[in-house]
């Protein structure tokens, strides 16, 4: 059972940026989320983590989460620099550090749609790849809610579709917590990645971000090749989510450059 939590005792003040960090705004925020069997995911990562599972009906299950987006004026967070703006959907299950006891995400990977993903594939060997990723969204300025969310990654890596719908009457459902509060730190509130680089060594890097605003939706259709492909979540699966989280537009501070663990 996941225990009762409160989000003012994870918010932290937002370390000040230096060096080369970065700030970016986050549009079409999405976070779909699975529970499947936690024996799904035996192998994935070091011993030092471990899943951070929830107990459904009485079944110990793991949560995977999709998390596509828009960059939006990705820039240094500390010095006048070029904006950029990107497609992105990451890949990330819900682990505990076992060395520290933060909860944190296992990013399986990222497809990016930018060239400049030459610098986190090649300069710092982070698991990112390549990918044309097109957003189709539209949201009602009067209820703040999406009338479309469509978004299709062509990627040789991680081939993805995805369509969402809002309504009004869309609530937060979260099996296996004790109240939606808990449900929301443990989901969006993360500030640490782990991985495996490319080249097979422990990576690591941590974000700051305020508490997202996000809202329930409802999946219409869902194809994820990556977590068929992984035999996470089987094609059949993948149309019934856990939970869909969306927010239109937040701010994330990444704090670069990644850093090799050990």
């Amino acid at each position: 059972m996941q225990t009762l939590r409160k989000m003012a005792d994870y918010l932290i003040e937002r370390p000040k940026p230096k060096g080369i960090d970065v700030r970016c705004g986050l549009q079409h925020f999405a976070i779909i989320t699975y529970a499947v069997p936690a024996d799904r995911f035996e192998g994935l990562f070091p011993d030092r983590f471990r899943l951070d599972v929830v107990d459904i009906d009485g079944q110990k299950m793991g949560l995977i989460s999709v998390v596509p987006f828009i960059d939006v004026d990705f820039t240094s967070a500390v010095f006048p620099f070029p904006k950029f703006t990107m497609g992105q959907t990451n890949y990330r299950v819900y682990i505990v550090d076992q060395l520290t006891n933060e909860r944190c995400v296992w990013f399986l990977g990222t497809v990016l749609d930018s060239w400049t993903l030459a610098v986190p594939r090649y300069l710092w060997n982070l698991p990112w790849h390549a990918g044309n990723v097109k957003f189709d969204c539209r949201v009602n300025q009067a209820s703040g809610l999406y009338e479309q969310y469509a978004m299709e990654t062509c990627s040789s890596w991680a081939d993805a579709s995805v369509v969402l719908h809002q309504s009004s009457e869309e609530v937060f459902d979260f099996p296996g917590f004790p109240d939606t509060e808990s449900a929301l730190v443990y989901l969006t509130h993360p500030l640490a990645g782990f991985y495996f680089r490319r080249d097979g060594k422990l990576g690591t890097y941590r974000v700051w971000h305020k508490e997202l605003a996000v809202t329930p939706a409802s999946l219409v259709s869902a194809r994820f090749k990556l977590l068929s492909d992984l035999g996470i979540v089987y094609e059949t699966e993948q149309n019934h989510p856990y939970s869909v989280l969306v927010e239109p537009l937040n701010e994330f501070t990444i704090y670069l450059p990644p850093t090799v663990v050990g």
